[in-house]
């Protein structure tokens, strides 16, 4: 009997090491904070990569492997209290392209209105069903957004589990006094990021998403052409989300993370592709109208 018991309690341990998803790099920097305990900052660092990457964020086990590089990186650059900060995130998910050495990025956001408390040694607790800390908050939002962009990579529509749960943490954060939660406070802040991706009016972006990875570049490896050509026209999903509705967030932020990516891609095109991807982009980013001339040249 003992035996049994120790084997079940071997298995479920094991299945706790490989069920967690997220291989993330957390790096806190507090050089802007002076004359003030520099410990609380290492203890800090530490409690949020064992949340991050030791939490499991969903139902299924993920093999050494299969984990989702990100990194986080925190500068906070003022301290209000004893156990009060405030500073900048800059949140950077990847995911690797099916038979290559490539990991493209689908995420690359600063978030310049982080505001939370948190006290030397710590530890952080998160439970779904209850109203987190401000810190705690800020963390599984964006782990559900991270989680939830590389499974819409994979299967159409495929994190909106876990955007729902984002959207969740915001509505719990409707009362709290920090900032980024609440949609009259910005137009490009953690409410309306999960807002957009959740809007039907953005949908085509969501499948843009899709058909951009796992139509194209994850067949770019064998069918070079045909791979490229369907991130093309991925590329039209964003136009039609755009004139239906300017100005999205979540456009931004897809472009944030792939502009360079798509000039690097279409560089090597045919003249043809390469003016077709050029008007596309020319109408839904114009911000970034210099880099995609590199298409053309």
């Amino acid at each position: 009997m003992r035996k049994l018991l120790f084997l079940l309690i071997v298995i479920f341990s094991s299945l706790n090491v490989y069920s967690q998803e997220l291989q993330c790099n957390i790096q806190v920097v507090s050089q802007q904070i002076q004359g003030t305990n520099k410990q609380v900052f290492r203890t800090m660092q530490t409690a949020i990569y064992e949340f991050v990457n030791t939490r499991s964020w969903t139902n299924h086990i993920y093999d050494q492997d299969e984990k989702i590089v990100c990194n986080i990186l925190i500068n906070l650059t003022s301290q209000i209290s004893s156990d009060e900060f405030k500073g900048t995130m800059q949140i950077q998910a990847r995911r690797p392209v099916f038979n290559s050495s490539y990991n493209t990025v689908l995420l690359n956001f600063k978030d310049d209105d982080i505001h939370f408390k948190y006290a030397e040694y710590q530890s952080l607790e998160y439970n779904e069903s209850n109203t987190p800390t401000s810190l705690t908050a800020l963390l599984a939002y964006y782990a559900n957004i991270i989680v939830g962009l590389d499974y819409d990579s994979f299967a159409l529509k495929g994190g909106s589990s876990y955007f729902t749960k984002a959207e969740a943490i915001v509505n719990k954060m409707q009362n709290s006094k920090y900032q980024g939660w609440k949609s009259y406070e910005s137009k490009s802040n953690r409410y309306w990021l999960v807002e957009n991706i959740l809007n039907n009016s953005y949908s085509p972006i969501r499948e843009c998403i899709y058909r951009y990875h796992r139509l194209g570049l994850d067949r770019m490896s064998d069918k070079l052409t045909d791979g490229r050509s369907e991130i093309a026209e991925s590329l039209r999903l964003l136009q039609k989300a755009h004139r239906a509705k300017p100005g999205s967030f979540f456009l931004q932020i897809f472009f944030d993370a792939k502009a360079d990516e798509i000039v690097n891609i279409f560089s090597e095109s045919f003249n043809e592709e390469k003016k077709r991807v050029y008007t596309i982009l020319n109408d839904v980013d114009p911000a970034n109208l210099t880099k995609y001339e590199k298409i053309l040249e």
